[in-house]
């Protein structure tokens, strides 16, 4: 059974969480990973280990290249074999298997990798909707930025499907959880000044053939 932190100022259950991508397409959780969870993923979240992390790159196959004026942060994939990535793994399972049931979505499985953005980095606008594939149906982006201060920018804006407007801007506080809708949802992630971390994540549904 999914269970939320216990610390946390969420008392959302999966129905309302369920019924809130339903009616908007999004939405913020605070704190829903107990804070000792939060801590060990945000351990494994460093750039120093260089066998693990590696500059992101930008469109698929053998298209993709990397733009650090587009997308300047460094990636690692998190491992299943790892502790700390599997008890992760393991409550976006549930997660998963939750929302199936409440939203009959056909979510098949889920990635995610770290990311972590130096001072002076960002992401342009963009969607998570990669060409010639529509199977990422929900992006999630769990935040690991301890005392984080407004001064230290890296904000993530989330426009209207148009992407004229902005609809929510989530600073990337230690602990906090966005979910929205991959193929609705256009967004950028500002200039950080400091070091930001955070797992990016997508559920996805079979590719059909």
């Amino acid at each position: 059974m999914l269970t939320f932190s216990t610390e946390s100022n969420s008392t959302m259950n999966m129905e309302e969480i369920a019924g809130q991508l339903a009616r908007v397409g999004y939405i913020i959780l605070p704190a829903p990973l107990l804070t000792k969870l939060s801590g060990l993923l945000l351990g494994r979240c460093q750039d120093d280990d260089h066998d693990r992390f590696h500059a992101a790159k930008i469109g698929r196959g053998q298209a993709t290249r990397q733009i650090g004026s587009v997308r300047g942060d460094v990636i690692s994939w998190l491992d299943d074999a790892n502790s700390t990535d599997h008890a992760y793994l393991a409550w976006m399972e549930e997660l998963r298997l939750g929302l199936n049931a409440t939203l009959f979505l056909g979510l098949f499985d889920f990635e995610c990798h770290y990311a972590i953005y130096g001072a002076g980095a960002g992401y342009a606008k963009h969607s998570d909707v990669l060409n010639g594939k529509k199977n990422r149906i929900l992006s999630t982006v769990f935040y690991l930025n301890e005392d984080w201060q407004a001064s230290d920018g890296g904000e993530l804006l989330l426009f209207e499907p148009t992407g004229e407007t902005i609809i929510a801007t989530v600073n990337p506080m230690f602990g906090t959880m966005i979910i929205f809708l991959s193929e609705s949802f256009p967004h950028e992630v500002m200039m950080a000044h400091s070091t930001r971390r955070s797992i990016a994540g997508w559920f996805r549904v079979r590719e059909v053939q």
